[in-house]
């Protein structure tokens, strides 16, 4: 069940609330039973803290919750479905391109000098956008007197390097006072000042969310995390030569069929049509219930592309990569990285 349960308009618990009840009854025409809908009712709006536009995603199974969690932005439309797969594509796709970041806003409102009285604040968090604007993780927060800011930054440098190590930080975003920001850029390690971005405008830091949270949408959206470039890069290497990849609808269930598949890459969604077929087990995934059939599978069913794919990629351990077509244009959107060719020995 997905759910627009943002709380920047008037009335929002009415409307939360409306939105609920239609999609209550929905889900008790799809057959859902009294105790799950009460269970799922349970938990419908309990993310009051969360401030600002935002939705909740809730999955649910025999009267029991399953998952219940905070989706970045409100869904395009309330949805909810009962069915024997979870319909989880809209909630990992909501979740990519997971690029980790540390961020830092350093204020200060005084003259731009070490010798000047008053104090700088820096604070600083580290998250994996665009999860973090609604989940911000542990805050640093310092303030130290203007007169000393030059070797305290140096000192604090050093902390974010470490920091941004630790959390694999693709990028430091770094906003606030201009002289002040300048005097910490260049006091940070090597490693960490070469993905410094500098950003402007407001920089509020109590706002319940994440740092910089409109300055990180303008800095990451349409972008890959560096893990998932170094996907597509070998993809694209591996496909001018005839290497291991796989490409198209067909090619790439029939990779999943074979635990083959090391990650997914989809231009965007395939949604719930076409669909596919699906058997008891993640490998046991096809485009007709012939096929599936004639492997032994008993009684397959038809399910939306979306739910069938999601569901081998994770009975497989394989990743999902979603990547603009101005990126890579892959034929019907959806394409394959391999563990091994055909023939080939699989690949740890």
């Amino acid at each position: 069940m997905y759910l627009n349960t943002s709380r920047d308009g008037d009335h929002p618990e009415r409307a939360i609330a409306l939105r609920w009840r239609r999609l209550r009854e929905s889900l008790a025409r799809q057959g859902a039973d009294a105790a799950l809908l009460n269970r799922l009712e349970a938990v419908v709006g309990a993310d009051a803290e969360v401030p600002g536009a935002h939705g909740q995603a809730v999955f649910a199974a025999h009267g029991a919750l399953v998952l219940d969690g905070e989706l970045p932005s409100p869904p395009e439309h309330d949805s909810a479905r009962y069915g024997t797969l979870p319909d989880a594509m809209p909630l990992v796709t909501q979740h990519v391109p997971e690029i980790p970041y540390l961020a830092a806003v350093v204020h200060y409102g005084g003259l731009p000098t070490a010798g000047a009285h008053g104090s700088v604040t820096l604070e600083a968090e580290a998250g994996t956008w665009p999860v973090s604007t609604v989940a911000p993780g542990e805050r640093l927060r310092r303030r130290v007197a203007v007169a000393t800011w030059h070797r305290a930054s140096a000192l604090l440098g050093h902390r974010l390097d470490a920091w941004a190590r630790r959390v694999h930080a693709d990028a430091f975003v770094v906003g606030g006072n201009e002289w002040a920001c300048n005097v910490l850029i260049r006091r940070l390690p090597r490693t960490v000042r070469d993905r410094v971005v500098r950003v402007g405008g407001p920089t509020p830091t109590d706002t319940g969310r994440a740092l910089l949270e409109p300055q990180l949408d303008r800095v990451f959206r349409g972008h890959l995390a560096a893990h998932d470039r170094e996907l597509v890069d070998l993809f694209v290497r591996r496909r001018a030569v005839g290497g291991p990849v796989a490409e198209g609808l067909a090619a790439t269930v029939a990779a999943l069929q074979r635990g083959q598949v090391a990650a997914l890459l989809l231009n965007r969604p395939p949604g719930s049509s076409p669909r596919l077929w699906v058997g008891s087990l993640p490998t046991q995934i096809a485009r007709t219930e012939a096929e599936l059939l004639s492997f032994g599978v008993r009684a397959p069913r038809e399910e939306p592309a979306d739910e069938a794919l999601v569901r081998a990629l994770v009975g497989t351990g394989a990743e999902l990569v979603v990547v603009p077509e101005g990126e890579l244009r892959l034929a019907e959107q959806v394409g394959a990285l391999l563990r091994y060719g055909d023939g080939g020995r699989p690949r740890a």
